[in-house]
């Protein structure tokens, strides 16, 4: 670091005080990790001293039968059954859900007089509970996948589609006009304005409409299905199983963590390219 004095320069260099020394990086996520591992440890061994004394076993029952009740559901094939399935309804919603979303978004934003048309009936159907919708999906469709497709698509759509509508909105008109001013097209503007705009946007909608697509196709699987992990929670919990129900909440944490992981690294990757990626601290 340089200081101007007059005519005098001096340097004087940052530097960590004597004595102190800077951990490596991995060491501190190592620490977080450890931490948390620490956190679950103490939760499981509470709940294990106080199911029974504290708390009524048949209400909570205990991690040794929740453990026993997931490995019998993993090692059976209607276990893996269940569970492709409601993978499929959430990743088929999901997908779908954020296609029609992204259309919705960009044509409405593309053309401010339909928006203004058409944003206050979006507005009015976002308002009805996605989950009230699941009989008129399960009268169109039955009790197969497709309805709990559906209900998924509906809720991650609007999520989507608020978050493209909005970003286009919000877009600087100033630097649209750069591009333009300085003889650029329609697809200049998309790639240097539109999409590093909507890009940080669109990926929130994304990790915000996965747990949607999840919390969707199980709301559907437990009003009327015959397979999936929502009709396994649902039967556990009409023969008071709360081993079974504890179990199938855990198929379904570990899944919404896999999506979000999988959606994080893509957020990652896809704002590194654009160069929009946070820089580290050193």
């Amino acid at each position: 670091m340089a200081t101007v004095t007059g005519k005098a320069v001096t340097e004087t260099n940052t530097v960590a005080p004597p004595g102190r020394k800077t951990q490596p990086r991995w060491r501190g996520t190592a620490t977080v990790i450890g931490l948390r591992v620490l956190v679950i440890v103490v939760a499981l061994v509470l709940w294990q001293l106080m199911s029974g004394p504290v708390v009524p076993e048949y209400a909570v029952s205990k991690p040794t039968d929740v453990f026993d009740a997931l490995t019998g559901m993993l090692g059976s094939t209607a276990g893996w059954t269940d569970i492709k399935v409601t993978t499929i309804e959430v990743l088929a919603g999901f997908g779908l859900g954020v296609a029609a979303g992204t259309v919705m978004g960009l044509v409405l934003g593309s053309f401010p007089l339909l928006g203004r048309v058409l944003e206050p009936l979006v507005a009015a159907l976002n308002g009805i509970p996605k989950i009230a919708l699941a009989p008129l999906f399960l009268l169109f469709f039955g009790i197969g996948q497709w309805s709990k497709i559906t209900i998924a698509m509906t809720g991650v759509a609007f999520v989507v589609f608020y978050n493209i509508y909005l970003g286009l909105r919000l877009r600087e008109r100033e630097l649209v006009e750069v591009v333009q001013v300085m003889g650029g097209h329609k697809h200049h503007v998309l790639g240097y304005v539109t999409i590093p705009t909507l890009a940080a946007p669109f990926f929130a909608a994304l990790k915000t409409g996965g747990p949607l697509a999840i919390l969707g196709v199980i709301g559907g699987e437990f009003i009327a299905s015959t397979e999936g992990v929502g009709h396994e929670l649902f039967t556990a919990a009409q023969n008071l199983d709360a081993a079974g129900e504890f179990a199938g909440l855990i198929v379904l944490v570990v899944l919404t963590l896999a999506l979000n992981g999988v959606l994080t690294a893509l957020d990652t990757y896809a704002l590194k390219r654009l160069g929009l990626a946070a820089r580290r601290r050193p």
